[in-house]
């Protein structure tokens, strides 16, 4: 079972910046993806991007050009750099980590776009 650790979640303007990290306790092996999701009150939990093993990525359209998800090769994190963040990025941001061995969620970091 993989452990995964969210960190970097704050309040910021409009505009600003926020780098999230998730620190997993290993890279599963096989083929694996990891991932960011999110969830704001009232609203469904939505995918907003994520990394393969192979370094390939994906994105939400709703965050294509202002988030980037990257991966450290040498360690099992992943991180989430969000610029021009916007109020209705305001959310739980999840990490998850998912192959043919496990499924694993981290316990989640606010994040509160606001002024």
């Amino acid at each position: 079972q993989v452990q995964l650790v969210e960190s970097g979640g704050g309040l910021v303007e409009p505009g600003g910046s926020l780098t999230l990290s998730c620190q997993a306790s290993e890279y599963p092996s096989g083929v694996y993806v990891m991932a960011w999701y999110r969830q704001a009150p009232g609203k469904e939990r939505e995918h907003v991007a994520n990394i393969s093993k192979y370094g390939i990525t994906k994105y939400n359209p709703s965050v294509e050009g202002r988030f980037t998800i990257s991966r450290d090769n040498a360690r099992p994190t992943i991180f989430l750099q969000m610029d021009s963040l916007k109020p209705d990025d305001t959310a739980v941001y999840y990490c998850r980590s998912y192959g043919a061995a496990d499924d694993s969620w981290g316990q989640g970091t606010q994040v509160t776009v606001s002024s």
